[in-house]
C-alpha cells in the first residue's frame, strides 16, 4: 500500500478502504471542477471559491449586451485557460486507463485536461471550450482560430498578464464598450461556445454515452465533484441500482456522502495518485 505523503491517518485509512473495494473491478470515473483546481482553474463551490453569477443560456441568446460581456470576458481569460496543464490527478486517471483498470472518464469540466493528460475515452458532459459553433448553420470553429479573429477585429483589446480566472475560463471585464461580437464566417449567424450553459440541458445522446460507460463498469469513482449538478447524481444512482461500489474523493461534503461505499475527504491530485499506485492489475 502506498502511503499518502503528509496524509493524516484517517485519510490513509480511507484510501486503503477505497483500494480494497475498487481492486479487481473495472472502474468508471466521474470528475468535477475539483480535479482541475490544482491546474489553476477555480471551481464554483469549493472552499474559497469566488462568488460568481454564471450567465444563463437565456441571457446569452436573448441579448447582444450579454453576448458582448461573455465574449470579452471569455477572450480575456482564454490564454490562461488554454495554457492550464493537466495535474497529477489527470495523469493518474490516464495511467489507470492505460493499465486497463478504467472504462473511461465522464467529466463535468470543459477544460479538456483529461484529453491532454492522455485519457482516451472521455465523455465531456458539459461540452468543451475548444470548440465554438454557429447556432444557425451549425458550422464548427476551433476556439484558437476564433481568438485570433477576435483580436484582429478588436485590435485595441489587451489581455492582461495576470487575470482572475473564473471556473469556465472567463474573467469579469472592466468594460465591453466598442467590442465587436464574433459572428459565423459562413452565414453571419450567432456563435456559441460548445458548452452547456446554466439553464441548458445536457444533450440526451451525451448523457446516454456517460450512462453506458457507467453501466458497463463494476465500480464508480467520483472525484472533485460536490454532486450539486443533477447529472452526477443520476449517474451515481445508476451505479447504486446495480449494487456497484461507489468511492467519492472530494474536499468537503457532497450531496451523496451518505450513499458512498467509501468517502475520502482530500485533494484529488494526491488521492488519485495514491490510488493509481495502490490498485493492482486486473486478474487475467
Amino acid at each position: 500500500m502506498t502511503t499518502l505523503t503528509g496524509g493524516d491517518p484517517q485519510t490513509q485509512a480511507a484510501i486503503e478502504a477505497a483500494t480494497s473495494v475498487l481492486a479487481g473491478r473495472r472502474i468508471a470515473v466521474l470528475t468535477g471542477a475539483g480535479v482541475s483546481t490544482d491546474s489553476g482553474i477555480p471551481d464554483y463551490r469549493g472552499q474559497g471559491a469566488p462568488v460568481r453569477t454564471p450567465m444563463t443560456v437565456e441571457q446569452f441568446l436573448a441579448s447582444d449586451g450579454a453576448r458582448r460581456r461573455y465574449w470579452v470576458g471569455s477572450h480575456l481569460g482564454w490564454n490562461a485557460f488554454a495554457a492550464a496543464a493537466p495535474n497529477a490527478g489527470h495523469v493518474a486517471l490516464a495511467a489507470l486507463e492505460a493499465r486497463g483498470l478504467l472504462t473511461g472518464v465522464v467529466t463535468q469540466n470543459v477544460d479538456g485536461l483529461h484529453v491532454r493528460a492522455g485519457s482516451r475515452r472521455v465523455v465531456e458532459l458539459h461540452g468543451t471550450m475548444r470548440r465554438v459553433f454557429c447556432v444557425h448553420c451549425g458550422q464548427v470553429f476551433d476556439r484558437r482560430d476564433l481568438a485570433a479573429r477576435v483580436e484582429e477585429e478588436n485590435p485595441w483589446i489587451r489581455v492582461p498578464e495576470n487575470v482572475a480566472l473564473g471556473p469556465d475560463g472567463d474573467v469579469l471585464p472592466e468594460s465591453t464598450e466598442g467590442f465587436r461580437i464574433p459572428v459565423c464566417t459562413v452565414c453571419a449567424g450567432m456563435l456559441k461556445p460548445d458548452v452547456v450553459f446554466f439553464g441548458e440541458y445536457i444533450p440526451a445522446e451525451k448523457f446516454r454515452e456517460a450512462e453506458q460507460l457507467v453501466l458497463t463498469s463494476q465500480a464508480l469513482l467520483i472525484a472533485g465533484s460536490s454532486l450539486v449538478v443533477n447529472s452526477g447524481i443520476r449517474l451515481l444512482e445508476r451505479a447504486r441500482r446495480r449494487r456497484m461500489p461507489v468511492v467519492i474523493v472530494n474536499r468537503g461534503a457532497t450531496r451523496a456522502d451518505t450513499k458512498a461505499t467509501v468517502k475520502i475527504d482530500g485533494g484529488t491530485s494526491e488521492v488519485l495518485g495514491a490510488l493509481a499506485d495502490a490498485l493492482p492489475a486486473l486478474p487475467s
